[in-house]
């Protein structure tokens, strides 16, 4: 690596890049600059800018990217309807190359192609970062301290910071660590490790206890454009204000926790918990106006590539050609995804309960059992199932022949 002058760095505030900050100072003799993004943390960054400082940043930028996170990041993801492994919303996989995108453009703007991450090098956040790095500035120098450095605890870090006079509030009495953004927040480490052990309940933020939710169900309705949620009980919500309220309202009946083991990018097998209200909500919503408005064949083609899509964005390829591909297929896929899904909350629940749309390929009058219409002809049914039969009976003994000691 050439002389370093200048290093973007990911700060978040927390333990580890404020540990980073002093070290790059100390190691490359380096201006460090600071940069957080606004993802939906809230009161967490109102400190950032003391402490990064204080801690040796020469400079800080915050960047407000809730707008373009919800906008251009979590709904192409609902509109792919996708789901990692059958469970996770990708809520931390969609954070990171928006996070890694402006921070190359910091980069740019302070004349460096040197940028710096606090992700550790048994983890999938670093090939997130790093991957948007390479796609969006091909020279990019990285500098990864977990990669590098001797400081492999918590205790040493905690160390670390006391003899340095680093101003940070961690110590070893959160037993977990955790990631928020408006989609999500994740828990993972320390006591999350046992995969037999439940997490306590105090731990969430986004959702309260299902247990503990109201006694009553309540009914939402989200109205969708072109496979995008534009409404909330008929009030149209620019992207922020909707998933925001999302959140609040599936949030309050204990909907969108998953505790699930993954199966990280680079082969270790991890504990993780997830909450994702708003997510979870919109994620079923935009099913059942689907259900109702796209052709079979469409939506069957679209859930062969959801484990794909998926698996793209978890393990970092968000600006690949091929994620991009399918974006732009499914988003053509989409155009008739428009109506209104009522889903009913209740103790963790959110089950689909009615679908409209003008778009809808429903036909009550085909599909009705109560009459039978002269705009379906029953008879019709046999010579299609005969014709689908055909290969079934092609040999001697006809296919089933071959498995006939199954059923002996």
């Amino acid at each position: 690596m050439s002389q370093i002058d200048k290093v973007v760095l990911a700060y978040s505030g927390g333990l580890d890049t404020s540990v980073i900050i002093r070290w790059l100072i100390e190691k490359y003799g380096c201006e460090v600059v600071a940069y957080a993004a606004d993802l939906g943390q809230g009161e967490e960054l109102d400190p950032l800018e003391e402490k990064a400082k204080k801690t040796g940043a020469s400079k800080l930028y915050i960047s407000d990217l809730r707008e373009e996170f919800v906008r251009d990041y979590v709904f192409p993801a609902i509109r792919a309807a996708a789901l990692y492994e059958g469970y996770y919303l990708l809520g931390t996989s969609l954070a990171r190359p928006i996070i890694a995108k402006r921070q190359i453009e910091i980069a740019r703007a302070e004349g460096t192609n040197v940028v710096s991450h606090g992700a550790t090098g048994k983890g999938n956040d670093q090939v997130r970062f790093e991957l948007t790095y390479y796609a969006l500035m091909p020279d990019v120098q990285i500098i990864a301290p977990w990669r590098e450095w001797d400081l492999n605890s918590r205790i040493e870090l905690i160390d670390y910071c006391k003899a340095h006079d680093i101003p940070v509030t961690a110590t070893l009495e959160k037993p977990y660590s955790m990631d928020r953004n408006l989609l999500h927040c994740s828990y993972e480490g320390g006591i999350l490790e046992d995969p037999w052990a439940e997490p306590p309940k105090d731990m969430f933020l986004l959702s309260v206890d299902p247990a503990d939710a109201p006694d009553q169900p309540e009914y939402v309705e989200i109205g969708f454009e072109a496979g995008n949620p534009v409404s909330i009980d008929g009030l149209r919500l620019p992207p922020v204000e909707l998933l925001t309220k999302a959140n609040e309202i599936a949030g309050r009946h204990g909907v969108g926790r998953v505790d699930m083991v993954e199966n990280r990018f680079v082969g270790i097998k991890s504990r993780g918990v997830y909450e994702t209200p708003g997510g979870t909500l919109l994620y079923h919503a935009h099913r059942a106006v689907e259900q109702i408005t796209l052709d079979r064949e469409t939506l069957h083609w679209r859930e062969a590539q959801i484990p794909l899509y998926a698996k793209l964005v978890y393990n970092g390829f968000w600006f690949a050609p091929e994620r991009r591909m399918l974006q732009r297929a499914i988003d053509e896929m989409q155009k008739p995804v428009t109506g209104t899904a009522r889903l009913k909350l209740y103790k963790g629940n959110c089950t689909i309960v009615g679908r409209k749309s003008n778009q809808s390929l429903y036909r009550p009058d085909i599909a009705t059992f109560d009459e039978m219409k002269a705009t379906y002809n029953q008879a019709d049914a046999e010579g299609f199932i005969r014709l689908n039969a055909l290969r079934f009976t092609s040999g001697p003994k006809g296919i089933g022949g071959s498995f006939e000691d199954e059923f002996e």
